[in-house]
């Protein structure tokens, strides 16, 4: 709980710096390259959660790794939270950091579960769908599950949609029990 509330905290002040210069997609891109590049790797969240590892050794993996591909302003966020030993929750930051960002554009998130990866066209689809539904704009997050057989699970915010063939097998399976 105590790291979700500090992450809290940094995330916000890194989403209020990047709307007050009118920067969200900018810092969202910058955040989500340190994300993939290394938080993603789980040898390297361990290396930054480590606090044997000096701080100045993080510092240097960042700056060798980041310099001169992220803005001056994320690179200094970077070495704050370094500086002040929150590193470490650094995906967690940037989760409630993109919410924020989100939440301020006017975007919902559609996470979608399907047994096999939606296409491109079958992705636009869904997006066009959702939108004239929600009148909103949506991103999708996909998620694949070989055991729902097929169809989709759509779930935006706390409403959950089982379009799937598992779901529907399930229905039946109770609707025969009663």
């Amino acid at each position: 709980m105590l790291n979700i509330q500090l992450a809290s905290k940094y995330a916000t002040a890194i989403f209020e710096i990047a709307n007050d210069e009118n920067k969200l997609d900018a810092y969202d891109k910058d955040l989500s390259k340190v994300r993939a590049d290394v938080f993603a790797i789980p040898e390297a969240v361990k290396f930054f959660q480590n606090p044997l590892i000096p701080q100045q050794a993080k510092k240097d993996l960042l700056k060798r790794a980041f310099d001169k591909e992220i803005s001056a302003t994320v690179m200094n966020f970077l070495m704050l939270l370094v500086d002040k030993k929150r590193i470490g929750v650094f995906n967690e930051i940037y989760d409630i950091f993109t919410s924020l960002k989100n939440k301020a554009q006017g975007i919902l998130i559609a996470d979608v579960t399907s047994a096999f990866p939606l296409n491109k066209k079958q992705q636009d689809a869904l997006i066009k769908k959702l939108t004239s539904l929600t009148g909103r704009k949506i991103k999708i997050r996909a998620h694949k599950d070989a055991s729902i057989l097929g169809g989709l699970i759509l779930k935006i915010g706390d409403k959950r949609i089982d379009g799937s063939a598992a779901g529907r097998l399930r229905a039946l399976q109770s609707s025969l029990r009663n």
